[in-house]
């Protein structure tokens, strides 16, 4: 493998109902960053069915260039004709670095793609660098050191540990990144993109799905990576009942209530609730940690909130390590005291 002839930073724009998702536009603002080292440009491939229409929306959040796979075969995602479609682009253009999206599509696509172009990957990444490896050069070995590698870090053994992750000696370089991880830029009104359509041809074989029936769930939870303003609770909260404070000072800010994995694992409240690791990453201007100890997992997935407060019984708790603003003592007589509190200042302007 020629590792010079692979160049350019790549992002799967991931669309569903020809809508684009989210993270493809916080991919291609990452893809940006990483692209300014290595002196390329950023393109995202965009693969569906009638989709060429959404191609200045991705330039407009930083694609330089937009690869269309447009087919009818490509309608709905399915697993054989998505790959195809990707690896085809990977193997035509020959991109040194390949983002897409963790979401349940590309936890799919990327590793079945990666094995297909004969390369790596690391999946769930929560940090994306361009840097040197290894990272501390061996004594000795100085000249073994390889430069402008893609680094990806993302957490190992349950949270317990991080691990930083290079594939050297192959190209493309390809993670899967978390939602909610990265941020996207200042969208360029006006934008238009530089638009390559490319078509590999698809010929339906064994592997090709027939797809009978869609059935979208509907779901009465607010999405909390979309919130404002979060109101978290741990296992202090003490019982599902609790919960009821945590809604009752979340409803006078205008908030929605979260929870951390202790919390799901007890039954109380369902999992697209959940914040950290193993739940969702999310970046409100302003996030309540109560009766949250602050576990490396669950403050990975808040901690780039605007302002965190913490009120917690146990003032050596490590939440207070990473909040901006910390209480002290029982929530039990804390977080009433304070809704009624923020009631009154409302209604008073």
């Amino acid at each position: 493998m020629n590792l010079e002839e692979y160049k350019g930073v790549f992002v799967f724009a991931q669309q569903v109902d020809n809508e684009i998702s989210g993270i493809a536009f916080e991919l291609l603002g990452k893809a940006k960053e990483l692209a300014a080292p290595l002196s390329t440009d950023v393109t995202a491939v965009l693969i569906g069915s009638d989709v060429k229409n959404l191609a200045d929306q991705l330039a407009e959040y930083g694609a330089d260039r937009v690869i269309v796979v447009d087919d009818p075969q490509l309608k709905d995602y399915r697993t054989e004709p998505y790959a195809h479609a990707l690896a085809s682009v990977i193997n035509e253009y020959k991109p040194e670095i390949v983002l897409v999206g963790a979401t349940a599509i590309g936890r799919d696509l990327g590793p079945t793609v990666s094995a297909r172009v004969a390369t790596g990957l690391t999946a769930d990444c929560t940090v994306l660098e361009i840097g040197d490896f290894p990272l501390v050069a061996i004594p000795g070995k100085e000249d073994q050191q390889k430069h402008n590698q893609l680094l990806m870090t993302r957490p190992a053994f349950g949270g317990n540990t991080i691990a930083t992750i290079a594939c050297p000696n192959n190209r493309p370089q390809m993670a899967t990144v978390r939602p909610g991880v990265m941020q996207k830029i200042e969208p360029i009104k006006g934008a238009k993109a530089n638009v390559v359509e490319f078509n590999p041809g698809f010929e339906p074989n064994d592997r090709y799905v027939t797809i009978k029936e869609v059935v979208k769930a509907v779901s009465d939870t607010v999405d909390i990576m979309d919130a404002k303003i979060l109101v978290s609770g741990g296992r202090g909260v003490g019982t599902p009942e609790n919960f009821k404070l945590l809604e009752d000072l979340a409803e006078v800010l205008g908030g929605t209530v979260s929870c951390s994995r202790a919390v799901v694992d007890s039954g109380w409240k369902p999992k697209d609730l959940q914040v950290g690791q193993t739940g969702k990453t999310v970046r409100p201007n302003v996030y309540f940690a109560i009766g949250i100890s602050g576990a490396i997992q669950h403050v990975a997935g808040m901690e780039e909130s605007d302002i965190i407060i913490a009120i917690n019984k146990d003032e050596d708790a490590p939440i207070f390590d990473v909040a901006d603003y910390g209480i002290v003592g029982d929530l039990n007589k804390i977080v009433p005291q304070l809704t009624a509190q923020l009631k009154t200042e409302i209604a008073n302007k």
